[in-house]
């Protein structure tokens, strides 16, 4: 899966997962599965197109995650965007969230999304 950490002026943007889906009521950062022949960055951007109606000018690899939940396995490719133009809306009816970067650790997230958070707050230096 490739997700993207969507930065903008010390705030990420965050999105909620639908209640019936797979750690559903949590935040995440928006993202979705790759199709078949696609690259991360591809995935990425095609996601982020579809899923919050951006589009991606530019995206760095950040972390790459393995995590086991115990019913379901979960390989995540987050990648900074820094650049992308046009503004986000949950278009699939999640709710979206521009998060200033210091109240990061007030959501609550997938275990999986928890050593991003970790690094983002690294990065910008906040304890």
């Amino acid at each position: 899966m490739a997700a993207g950490v969507i930065l903008r002026d010390r705030q990420v943007l965050i999105a909620r997962r639908h209640q019936q889906a797979h750690q559903g009521g949590l935040w995440e950062f928006p993202g979705g599965k790759l199709e078949e022949g696609e690259s991360v960055p591809q995935a990425l951007t095609r996601e982020l197109r579809e899923e919050i109606g951006i589009t991606v000018e530019t995206a760095e690899p950040l972390l790459q995650i393995s995590h086991d939940y115990g019913d379901k396995q979960v390989l995540l490719d987050f990648w900074t965007v820094s650049v992308f133009s046009g503004e986000p809306e949950g278009r699939e009816g999640q709710s979206l969230q521009w998060c200033d970067l210091d109240r990061l650790r007030e959501r609550e997230f997938p275990a999986a999304n928890v050593p991003v958070v970790d690094r983002l707050l690294e990065l910008f230096e906040i304890l």
